[in-house]
């Protein structure tokens, strides 16, 4: 569940930055309002995995996640530029990614109490 909670985060993160972009120095209401909405989310989910993921790796892909997602929407809505050098850092990012995901090692016990199902 942590990973799903991780990736949760991650889209929050996302919209947190592209909506940042949005709210032109946080003169727009509407943005502004989706900014500070999906940072409390992003930062709420990321808790929730941190409860069995390492910091060291929770924090760094929802980090990189967020940071591979900005770079695309903010080409595709934002027309923002994309050059050798963004890929590469892209493709190098997601490596990274997937070698954490990779590298890590089994998850601490959760401490929230396990929903059974009634028999």
């Amino acid at each position: 569940m942590a990973w799903i909670y991780l990736l949760i985060a991650s889209v929050f993160e996302v919209v947190f930055a592209l909506a940042t972009n949005a709210t032109e120095g946080f003169t727009r209401l509407g943005p502004s309002l989706l900014t500070i909405v999906a940072a409390a989310a992003g930062i709420f989910f990321l808790s929730l995995a941190l409860r069995t993921l390492d910091v060291s790796v929770g924090y760094t892909v929802w980090t990189g996640i967020g940071s591979v997602g900005t770079v695309v929407l903010g080409t595709l809505i934002f027309d923002e530029s994309l050059n050798a050098g963004k890929i590469i850092a892209f493709f190098l990012i997601i490596g990274g990614v997937l070698g954490l995901k990779l590298a890590d090692r089994p998850a601490r016990p959760s401490t929230e109490p396990e929903l059974t199902a009634p028999n």
